[in-house]
């Protein structure tokens, strides 16, 4: 089991899990270094891939802004308005 020390929540993908990360490095570099064609793959700015992985991927967001199922949404509602 891995060790869940004071800092595990904080710690890059590198210190966590080593084999991982050289797998999103090899991906990283196959959609560098060839052409994909396939439609529904698509190359996205950094900015996006920033957000996906950003503490809103920790909030189930059920239903439409102001509209939710569950609390603490005002953050992710004021994210989704900014988007329509």
């Amino acid at each position: 089991m891995t060790d869940l020390g004071p800092d595990y929540f904080t710690k890059p993908v590198g210190e966590v899990d080593p084999e991982i990360a050289q797998l999103l490095r090899d991906e990283t570099r196959r959609q560098e270094t060839t052409l994909e064609m396939i439609a529904s793959e698509n190359f996205v700015p950094q900015a996006v891939m920033d957000c996906q992985g950003s503490t809103l991927t920790n909030k189930y967001a059920e239903g439409l802004p102001g509209k939710r199922y569950y609390g603490g949404c005002e953050f992710v509602d004021e994210v989704e308005t900014l988007a329509i």
